[in-house]
């Protein structure tokens, strides 16, 4: 910003004003004119602690200088005034209000001198460390995007969302969604999760049954943490697998023990004495997409009642299924009540949304939700609210079928192209799903070819993440196709193969 100026008012004596040079806008910016325009004069009244009777620019000389329309100027002007930012002053434009926000003062406590906390001795095992999918922020901007849990904004209908937006701020539902909640969850939304999405997975729930909550990942840890009081049991998890679901399960004081899986997905068999929790991907396995047979998901059932363990279910991607009929989900074959069903809507609608579900027996969810409030309370209402609409308006069952439409085709295609330049696929999906597992030449470092690849507008998933004990050098990687259309797959897998010396 350039420097503060302060000029005479000439219309009148003893009153200053700041001059138009001051002020600018962003034509590339998102926010619109007005926008702009608001958020500079508040941080011009902020940053500079302008005193009451400052004058601004008035509409006509601002709009000049920034040469735009002095209707958008005087817009501007009067929402800062409903603010108590300005204040309107009869033929002589607008300034500082008396009562305008101040800028908080600044501390004058000295802290040279003060001790300083050593974070390093009262942290638990830092999770900085821990093994993680790194993601860049700016994949949109790479021109040949195979990663893996991004949405494709052509395919969403944002006009439909919009509207069931407007529908749930409208004054029939905004007093609800504006209110506290406290525990509870959106009738609403648990009334259609409960009518019309669980039965498509066989689950016949009560919603006492059904619990919401910021994403599968909020509902994983809800579930580890209320099952930490077995710490002397195992709690067995994928390996390959989702990387967070081992710092949670570490980090609850259970024993957790990788388990290897192969191409049926877990193998029941190997789940050892003293296991108390097994947390699985049986319908699109993470990372290889493979789906666990029916034998092996009766086994496992069967052997949790024998056993008395409890399974986390986390049945991601199922609406994905365009190859084959889903398979049905070990929850709907639960007679003992010992399955914890895990669900979200981030995957299907977008991820930013961060809402799931899980659904457990009742004296499960009761304590699941008093745990939730401590963290959080509720997830927000007027999420809740906005997707209860776009689901019982039927917005979310024409996007899974568009969807799974557009994925068939990208699937055909990415596969058609790996086989075209020799590229083995380790995993494809056999019912669907949004990405396929590759496995690189022997010797290959698949985080060094990520690193590469970026160079040339290429984003994959390098396979160690996904690993407990990696093979080093991992040569292993994730290719998505939920992100980058259809025209451009051919060619980011012509530059992958290029780099693969292929």
């Amino acid at each position: 910003m350039p420097d503060f100026k302060v000029t005479k008012n000439p219309m009148k004596n003893n009153q200053t004003a700041i001059s138009s040079d001051f002020f600018f806008i962003d034509r590339n910016s998102s926010l619109s004119l007005q926008v702009q325009l608001i958020s500079l004069t508040v941080s011009i009244i902020l940053e500079k602690n302008l005193k009451y009777g400052t004058r601004f620019p008035s509409t006509r000389v601002l709009a000049k200088y920034l040469n735009i329309s002095r209707l958008t100027v005087s817009l501007a002007y009067q929402e800062l005034v409903s603010q108590g930012y300005l204040v309107a002053i009869p033929k002589s434009g607008y300034a500082v209000a008396e009562d305008a926000p101040k800028k908080p003062l600044k501390s004058n406590l000295e802290t040279a001198n003060k001790v300083q906390v050593n974070w390093s001795d009262k942290l638990k095992p830092k999770l900085k460390n821990r093994r993680q999918i790194i993601k860049p922020n700016d994949w949109d901007q790479y021109p040949y995007p195979f990663i893996y849990g991004q949405m494709d904004k052509k395919l969403f209908n944002h006009t439909a969302w919009r509207e069931c937006a407007r529908q749930a701020f409208g004054a029939k539902d905004f007093s609800k969604v504006a209110g506290d909640w406290a525990a509870e969850d959106d009738a609403m939304l648990i009334d259609y999760i409960c009518a019309r999405t669980l039965p498509r997975r066989g689950i016949d729930a009560k919603p006492e049954e059904v619990l919401i909550t910021m994403g599968a990942q909020n509902a994983l840890w809800l579930a580890v943490n209320l099952l930490s009081c077995n710490c002397k049991q195992k709690a067995l998890f994928e390996d390959p697998g989702y990387p967070d679901i081992v710092e949670m399960l570490r980090r609850s004081g259970m024993e957790a023990v990788a388990t290897k899986v192969d191409e049926q997905g877990f193998n029941p068999d190997l789940i050892p004495l003293n296991t108390g929790l097994v947390s699985v991907t049986p319908s699109h396995h993470v990372p290889t997409g493979v789906t666990m047979p029916m034998a092996r998901r009766k086994a496992l059932i069967k052997k949790s009642e024998e056993d008395d363990f409890i399974i986390i279910e986390d049945d991601y991607e199922f609406e994905r299924s365009f190859l084959a009929p889903a398979s049905p989900s070990l929850k709907s074959m639960d007679n003992s009540g010992r399955i914890i069903y895990i669900s979200s809507f981030s995957k299907s609608i977008f991820p930013g949304l961060r809402l799931g579900y899980m659904v457990a027996p009742e004296p499960f969810i009761k304590e699941a939700r008093a745990l939730r409030a401590l963290i959080l309370r509720h997830p927000p209402g007027h999420l809740q609210r906005i997707t209860a609409y776009f689901l019982a308006q039927g917005y979310y069952d024409a996007l899974i079928v568009k969807t799974r439409q557009r994925f068939k085709q990208r699937h055909e295609i990415l596969v058609q192209s790996l086989d075209l330049h020799g590229i083995k696929i380790a995993s494809g999906a056999r019912h669907g799903g949004s990405s396929l597992w590759i496995e690189g030449p022997k010797n290959l470092d698949s985080s060094q070819l990520s690193k590469a690849l970026r160079d040339d507008g290429v984003l994959i998933e390098a396979g160690k993440a996904f690993f407990e004990n990696p093979q080093l050098p991992c040569s292993f990687f994730r290719l998505a196709y939920s992100s980058i259309s259809t025209d451009k797959i051919p060619k980011g897998v012509s530059i992958i193969a290029n780099h693969l010396g292929i």
